[in-house]
């Protein structure tokens, strides 16, 4: 698949080659940093409306380096000896002839308590984009390939989780018409002060 994206920033446009990669490659996933700088957080709010929640967003004291590949259990090489990755699908995007991004989409598949128990709901288990390629649509056609995914699946929704911690992937999602479907406040024992966040997506209309 390949895409031609605009940007509107001054730079020139990028071509951006989405490919249906092989899942046993997935350890190339840590050749893309995931880690982020944390300024600002999400407080949540619980709504007058039960299912709703409003997020305050405000900054951190401190600010501090988040990398989820440095969490024990937590790096694609993790996943490969946890999970059953049969049913997964990963997708590489590629702009200027370099790899810029990573998105790795989990479906129906024992012992993943994300999926409910559900084979029409697929999990964006994990999405990176090079830090020197962000801002020029890569996320966005990432996104949009982990979507075509997994309604070829016969999904109706797509779930993401994220934390309070990461803001710039919480409005992201919210630029991808996510909603925001459930919190969890006590989700990370190792992180106490951390919320676990929730989107869902719904794809019947791809289908």
């Amino acid at each position: 698949m390949r895409l031609a994206y605009s940007p509107t920033s001054t730079r020139a446009e990028v071509e951006i080659t989405l490919v249906d990669e092989r899942i046993d490659s997935l350890e190339r996933l840590t050749d893309i940093s995931i880690a982020f700088e944390v300024m600002r957080v999400f407080y949540v709010e619980n709504s007058d409306v039960a299912g709703h929640y409003a997020l305050v967003e405000r900054t951190v004291d401190k600010p501090f380096i988040k990398d989820y590949d440095s969490i024990p259990g937590n790096s694609p090489r993790d996943w490969i000896n946890e999970f059953d990755l049969t049913n997964w699908g990963l997708i590489g995007a590629y702009a200027g002839g370099e790899r810029a991004g990573t998105a790795l989409i989990a479906h129906d598949t024992d012992g993943v308590t994300m999926l409910e128990g559900r084979k029409d709901l697929a999990v964006l288990w994990d999405l990176r984009v090079d830090p020197k390629k962000r801002r020029i649509g890569i996320g966005s056609a990432l996104f949009l390939a982990a979507e075509e995914w997994a309604a070829a699946k016969g999904c109706i929704q797509l779930k993401i989780e994220t934390q309070n911690v990461n803001v710039p992937a919480c409005r992201f999602y919210r630029m991808q018409r996510c909603r925001l479907g459930g919190i969890a406040r006590s989700a990370y024992p190792a992180f106490p002060d951390e919320i676990q966040l929730l989107w869902y997506k719904d794809l019947h209309r791809l289908r």
